[in-house]
């Protein structure tokens, strides 16, 4: 009987190492892709890593364009801003020319030619000044002014 009953013992170690066989080979392959695993992991840190700095030398590349477009901006308002206050002048200007021109034609104007009763004033200043404006349009000389 002792003998049996070392058999049924040694038997039973053989069936142990058996499935202990058994699992380290199933954790073998496990440990095997988890290599794999953090391999790829790595490289898609690497590809992530690489993608990042890219992206902050192009965010730095846009704050540098942003920077430039904002100062060219500004001059350019600026110079509009002057452009605009040269305009108002010169508009202002012209109205004092309009204005001079029209009492210069209704001066110059024959006294037989004015009307007995102003049937329509605004009219005929508006044809006077028309008339004072093309004769002095006519004066113009070669260089472009007015003598």
């Amino acid at each position: 009987m002792s003998h049996s009953f070392g058999i049924v013992i040694e038997s039973l170690v053989a069936v142990l190492l058996l499935l202990t066989i058994g699992y380290c080979k199933l954790l073998n392959s496990r440990l095997k892709r988890l290599k794999a695993d953090e391999h790829s992991l790595k490289a898609t840190i690497a590809e992530l890593i690489t993608a990042t700095e890219i992206a902050e030398r192009a965010i730095g590349g846009l704050k540098h364009t942003v920077r430039d477009v904002n100062e060219n901006l500004g001059n350019q308002l600026s110079s509009a801003s002057q452009m605009s206050q040269q305009l108002k002048h010169q508009l202002a200007e012209s109205d004092n020319v309009i204005r001079r021109l029209s009492r210069i034609a209704i001066a110059a104007r024959p006294a037989e030619a004015a009307p007995a009763a102003p049937a329509a004033p605004g009219v005929s200043t508006a044809k006077a000044t028309a008339a004072a404006a093309q004769a002095f349009s006519d004066r113009r000389r070669p260089d472009g002014i007015a003598a």
